[in-house]
């Protein structure tokens, strides 16, 4: 038994229990699997968690050189399963080991010792160690029982099911860098499906994870069930799809453990039922309780982070939603803006640009709006990330630390005072001087020499403040001394997985290759770049309803019209006394020009009034039939 105020009083105390016959609990267990990640003046070193319920915290310990006593380097233990060291040199060698405490003031017995040399690193490096610790967050805070992912990483957070999406997709690249086995990241992918398949889903209040198969926002990290009073969230729910059909694709051999996660990934998103959440043909909403149902919630309409929602929600093969009202209530709420000489669909946190494009290559496809204005979304989050820095080189509040290097606003925690929020620019929306290094880091696939610069200056310059055992904290402003010593998982995650695509993109790739996605996109007007290029010119700039020719007319004449933009039209054939006669077409049309022929049949000699609706905008044209 070791007491860890006075290790002298071991051996005592073993002869005591000894000579009378008292019978010692068992020390904890020792923590195993320990590894370290290496980077300029700092070491971060993990371990798996111990499966003790009596288990406190750990103790770490560090030996510089190989030689003399190991120094405790946390005198309060810590109840994470690792540990940033930034008060190192580098090309010095240091060796570390980690003890458990138990609520008895036990400690268990010395791991083993590992050890790490840190060292300044090259850009490829540097983002190996970011991507990898980022990664590390979804394995070192998820229940390995039930494969559930924290929010954040504090020692009561619950359960996020967007962190579980980004973090599915996260183990994959894990995976692929070798800095998971394949088979333990397979086991953890396939318990976090069934743990996903078998939740109950239900309309009460408690006892359930989701309803109707969207899933609670926050679960409780034991239970999986619905964490307080949490929301059915749509687009949480979408995100935590966007992990599952990626590991789909990623596990596609003929392995049992394979087979069955596509099978669950199938299932799961299946049974989801979006014409449930769908506004009346008005887009998704963006929540329901079981207390107050869809009362006075909001939909999801103008650009944002739920794309990808969308997608899902029209690609669906057993419950989609309406394609074409997506589409148009989607677009209807759009603001394009010129921003410090940048022309873009606005949003100004920088996350709604980097969500759905961690999986949906928009590099090139484009709907009609995005056509119509001659660039991808791919193009326009480019856009939006250069205006956000050249916001914060303007730097209009006069905050500290803002530049050219130093840059990146978007939702993220912040000073006691605010805490977390939706921060973005330009136009400044909540800044307070509070930069997040997602906002670069999710944004490098954009913009990779401005996103790197600020990554390395970020870091370079606030490490010993901000280095966590994940990499950067998730926020620092400098203006009020405030750095976070917490991660965000859905702050980490575009690290992860936007590293992956500026570099390989694989999880471009593979995802592209759903079947439900391709259908959701299409269902949504995307198409391929090359045919919108070839098309452009013939894009109208306005609506037209032409002439009909041959007019006078008989039997037939043709009626042409100009759609500058997607829009649901009807053409309908009037006589003179307002009544209407014929409804030539009723439909939603992409942009272009069109033709219709009209038959009078038997309609008399006389004239007639074609009227154009597109939205609340008409056109009319006299048209003359002789017999």
């Amino acid at each position: 038994m070791v007491f860890v105020l006075n290790r002298s009083i071991t051996w005592t105390l073993s002869l005591f229990f000894v000579f009378t016959g008292v019978v010692a609990a068992a020390p904890p267990i020792t923590p195993q699997n320990l590894v370290a990640r290496v980077a300029d003046r700092c070491v971060i070193i993990h371990w798996d968690a111990v499966s003790d319920p009596t288990v406190t915290g750990y103790y770490v310990y560090r030996q510089s050189n190989d030689t003399g006593s190991f120094a405790l380097m946390t005198p309060s233990a810590t109840w994470m399963t690792g540990f940033a060291d930034t008060q190192v040199q580098d090309g010095t060698p240091y060796s570390y080991y980690v003890e458990s405490v138990n609520s008895s003031n036990q400690t268990s017995d010395t791991s083993v010792h590992i050890s790490a040399t840190p060292h300044q690193l090259s850009d490829d490096q540097f983002l190996d160690f970011l991507q990898q610790t980022a990664i590390d967050f979804f394995w070192y805070e998820a229940n390995p029982s039930n494969g559930l992912i924290k929010d954040r990483s504090t020692v009561n957070s619950g359960c996020s099911i967007a962190s579980v999406g980004f973090g599915l997709t996260a183990v994959c690249i894990g995976i692929d860098h070798g800095w998971i086995p394949m088979t333990a990241g397979r086991d953890r992918v396939l318990t976090t499906l069934n743990t996903f398949y078998h939740l109950p889903q239900g309309s009460g209040v408690a006892g359930y994870a989701g309803y109707n198969g969207f899933f609670y926002h926050f679960l409780n990290m034991q239970s999986g069930l619905r964490d307080g009073s949490s929301e059915l969230s749509s687009i949480d729910s979408a995100l935590l799809l966007a992990g599952i059909l990626y590991a789909k694709q990623y596990f596609s051999s003929a392995d049992s453990g394979d087979v069955r996660i596509r099978a669950l990934a199938d299932s799961i998103y299946d049974r989801v039922n979006w014409s449930w959440m769908e506004a009346h043909y008005n887009g998704i909403y963006m929540q329901w309780t079981p207390e107050s149902q869809f009362n006075n919630v909001g939909v999801w309409i103008g650009y944002c982070e739920a794309m990808i929602m969308n997608t899902l929600a029209a690609g669906s093969p057993a419950h989609a939603a309406s394609g074409q009202y997506l589409y148009l209530s989607w677009t209807s709420g759009y603001s394009w803006q010129t921003q410090y000489g940048y022309t873009y669909v606005n949003f100004p946190p920088l996350f709604g640009h980097q969500y759905s494009q961690c999986w949906i290559d928009y590099r090139n496809i484009a709907d009609p709006y995005m056509s119509s204005k001659g660039i991808t979304y791919f193009e326009n989050s480019k856009l939006a990330t250069l205006a956000n820095r050249a916001y914060c080189i303007a730097n209009p509040g006069h905050f500290a630390a803002y530049s050219d290097s130093i840059w990146g606003l978007t939702a993220s925690d912040g000073p006691p005072s605010t805490g977390y929020e939706a921060r973005g620019a330009p136009p400044p929306q909540n800044d307070d001087g509070t930069l997040a290094p997602t906002a670069a880091g999710g944004s490098i696939a954009f913009t990779p020499d401005e996103s790197i610069a600020a990554l390395k200056a970020i870091y370079n310059t606030y490490r010993v403040q901000l280095v966590t055992p994940y990499g950067l904290g998730d926020a620092f402003n400098p203006t009020k001394g405030w750095y976070d010593n917490q991660d965000i998982g859905i702050d980490e995650g575009p690290i992860a997985i936007m590293i992956e695509n500026y570099r390989t993109q694989k999880v471009w790739n593979l995802f592209m290759q759903n079947p439900d996605i391709k259908r959701g996109l299409s269902a949504l007007y995307f198409s391929p770049t090359t045919a919108v290029e070839k098309n452009q010119s013939g894009i109208p700039s306005r609506l037209l309803l032409e002439q009909n020719y041959p007019n006078p007319f008989n039997p037939t004449t043709t009626i042409g019209y100009q759609l500058p933009f997607l829009s649901h039209i009807t053409i309908k054939i009037y006589d003179v006394l307002g009544r209407k006669v014929r409804t030539l077409v009723d439909g939603v049309e992409k942009p272009g020009r069109y033709e219709v022929e009209f038959n009078p049949d038997k309609l008399s000699s006389g004239v007639y009034l074609v009227i154009l609706r597109a939205g609340d905008v008409s056109v009319v044209r006299k048209i003359m039939l002789m017999k």
